[in-house]
């Protein structure tokens, strides 16, 4: 007794120890600081409203989009589109995850039925045993014997360090992020279905353009072959007449491939196969979205989902770090079982006699995989730097690419009033230099180049209406418009 006692006494201090020093563990890291932002985006025209904290962001994407053909597009990809499906089981997903992670902070407890057979070798100190017990007067214990057992379990981590809470915050936040990247998806699919639509009607606005010119050139190549008839020009001037309108004809056919090919694209961002997309019929000169308003780059914060999933994605490492910490510390586990076992179902039902039950608690300190502990801990703590870095490189990029449209919207309204101008001075230059020719008073270069010009800057001023229509569809996506 006084060996057992003395063997305690050694033991008890050291285990502590142990125990003890397994909780050391390495220091967090404090938390990331509030970002920087600047006060406004820079390259704002001055007739943007950009000083308040009017926002068109918050404008509803069935508002936002005048055009009623467009809206009806846009709601058949929001219901159909692949992606935004597959982001939704994402988010399915994670909210289950949660409800797992969740339910690790509550005790396990199952019921049970057992049932055995068992026979023991004689000449063994359990068949020994058995061979000489009587499990009443005159009646020894049965050979084989049964073994059966009904009743509960029931089994709990104590998070005492902390990791399983940790763990449910990871969980909540991922599933937050992927709530937002939903949201980012849904706000890409809105401007990318409303881009299409518009390089669609673009399309259809430089192939009227084109097939007008075909017209006039048909037009002009007639006349210049009854001049060669009389002998007022030569066969050079019918060929390049000819090579001209053959030139046009070859773009009609390239712009209806590409009709086509947008159309194709559109279709597969409804989430259907190829068939005819249905236009209005609106020009792009027709008013289009609400007028310019970014707000304040601070918006951005709030209103962008990819920036709001970075951020949950950077709380969620966090919460991986202290998990991963927590496995410094010991873990104390509980169980307990109690029911009711007998050899016999005679005896089952007989109590206290068939009662059993247990109950165990332990503690554990990692010594021997301390470094595979440690390791992991140093791999959370760089993802933790990596998604800190994202987040930083995200808010970056979103307020750049503000600045860079809000600029290119201003830019683009100027460029559209010269192109407009230009494109009305090739219209009469056309006129005066065909009624010119025709008067022998102009030589035939000057109606070619006159003609090729003003259908070149006919198609870069719908290139450019374009551009305008995209820049601000952009701009209400950059801002985080278009995701509800």
């Amino acid at each position: 007794m006084r060996t057992h006692t003395s063997v305690a006494r050694v033991w008890l201090p050291s285990l502590t120890l142990v125990l003890l020093g397994g909780c050391i563990a390495p220091a967090m890291t404090p938390p990331p600081a509030a970002p920087v932002v600047p006060q406004s985006f820079a390259g704002a025209p001055s007739g943007a409203t950009g000083g308040d904290s009017s926002t068109m962001a918050g404008i509803g994407w069935q508002t936002f989009f005048t055009d009623p053909t467009l809206r009806a597009l846009i709601d058949t990809a929001v219901r159909n589109n692949p992606e935004r499906l597959s982001t939704l089981q994402e988010i399915e997903m994670a909210r289950n995850e949660v409800q797992y992670v969740r339910g690790k902070l509550l005790p396990t407890v199952a019921a049970g039925l057992s049932l055995g057979l068992d026979k023991s070798a004689r000449y063994t100190a359990e068949g020994a045993g058995n061979a000489s017990t009587e499990i009443t007067e005159g009646k020894e214990v049965p050979e084989p014997i049964r073994d059966m057992a009904v009743g509960f379990t029931a089994a709990w981590e104590a998070d005492v360090r902390g990791k399983i809470r940790s763990q449910k915050g990871a969980a909540l936040a991922r599933y937050l992020s992927s709530v937002e990247g939903s949201r980012y998806v849904m706000t890409s699919l809105v401007a990318e279905v409303a881009n299409s639509y518009y390089e669609l009607t673009a399309l259809d606005a430089k192939l009227v353009i084109v097939r007008q010119a075909i017209e006039l050139q048909r037009n002009e190549l007639e006349v210049v072959r009854a001049q060669r008839e009389a002998a007022a020009v030569s066969e050079l001037a019918v060929q390049q007449f000819q090579a001209l309108l053959l030139n046009a004809q070859g773009l009609e056919y390239e712009i209806r491939q590409q009709i086509r090919e947008t159309e194709n694209r559109l279709n597969f961002l409804l989430g259907r196969y190829p068939q005819p997309i249905t236009r209005s019929g609106a020009s792009l000169t027709a008013p289009g979205p609400v007028a310019l308003s970014q707000g304040v780059p601070t918006q951005l914060l709030q209103n962008r989902p990819d920036i709001r999933q970075a951020e949950f994605e950077l709380s969620a490492a966090r919460f991986d770090v202290k998990a991963a910490r927590a496995e410094f510390f010991p873990e104390l586990n509980l169980s307990a079982g109690f029911g009711l076992r007998a050899f016999a179902t005679k005896y089952l039902l007989t109590t206290p006699e068939s009662m059993a039950y247990s109950v165990v608690g332990d503690a554990m300190a990692p010594l021997i995989n301390r470094k595979s502990i440690k390791a992991e801990f140093g791999r959370a703590s760089a993802a933790q730097q990596k998604a800190l870095y994202n987040y930083r490189r995200t808010i970056l990029g979103g307020v750049t690419e503000v600045s860079n449209l809000v600029s290119a919207i201003g830019n683009l309204d100027s460029l559209y009033t010269f192109k407009s101008q230009q494109a009305s001075a090739l219209d009469r230059s056309i006129s005066i230099a065909s009624d010119l020719f025709t008067s022998a008073r102009a030589n035939y270069l000057e109606v070619l180049t006159a003609q090729r010009e003003a259908i070149d800057v006919k198609l870069e001023l719908v290139e450019t209406q374009l551009r305008q229509r995209v820049a601000l569809t952009n701009l209400y996506r950059a801002l985080g418009g278009g995701a509800k």
